[in-house]
């Protein structure tokens, strides 16, 4: 009987150990910690079922990870620069959290090329933003691709610099 009961002592005490907040887990008296996978908030949210890589005002913070929402590439690549991948990291842990919560990824390009290419180019360069947020766990039914070509450029330039800013996908959340 006394060992049954050690044992049920000993079991209760590690379940409660193992549930403290230090370590990282949101409480009370802190709001961020840092994960060490290279996300720094860890985060109990009411619509997160288990702690959330982000707490659901993430989004609208101007100084937080999650503000940056343009992934620029080079000319005629649809390769994701190493620069962004822990940014896709980021929004794809986020979107994982927050089952409810969709994205669009819209792609463009600078004003070479024809506009049949353009298009398809914008549109593989957001399938490869897609990608990278499907192996985080987001749902493909969550993800909506959407190709602009040319037609809506950031700089209206006609160099280098503008159309290094067009070339690119933007994230936009829907759904929030």
């Amino acid at each position: 009987m006394n060992k049954l009961l050690f044992s049920g002592l000993a079991i209760f005490f590690l379940l409660v150990g193992g549930c403290s907040t230090s370590g990282g887990i949101y409480d009370d008296t802190a709001d961020q910690s840092t994960s060490g996978d290279g996300v720094d908030v860890m985060a109990m949210d009411e619509d997160c079922k288990a702690p959330c890589a982000f707490p659901r005002s993430a989004l609208e913070d101007p100084a937080g990870v999650l503000a940056g929402r343009l992934i620029f590439f080079d000319y005629d690549s649809a390769e994701i620069k190493s620069e962004y991948q822990d940014l896709i990291v980021a929004h794809g842990k986020y979107l994982a959290s927050y089952p409810d919560t969709k994205i669009r990824l819209e792609g463009h390009t600078d004003e070479r090329g024809s506009r049949e290419y353009n298009l398809a180019l914008g549109e593989e360069r957001a399938k490869s933003v897609r990608r990278l947020l499907l192996l985080q766990g987001v749902g493909d039914d969550r993800i909506n691709v959407v190709s602009f070509g040319e037609e809506l450029p950031m700089d209206l330039g006609h160099d280098e610099s503008a159309w290094k800013q067009n070339r690119r996908v933007e994230l936009v959340y829907e759904d929030r």
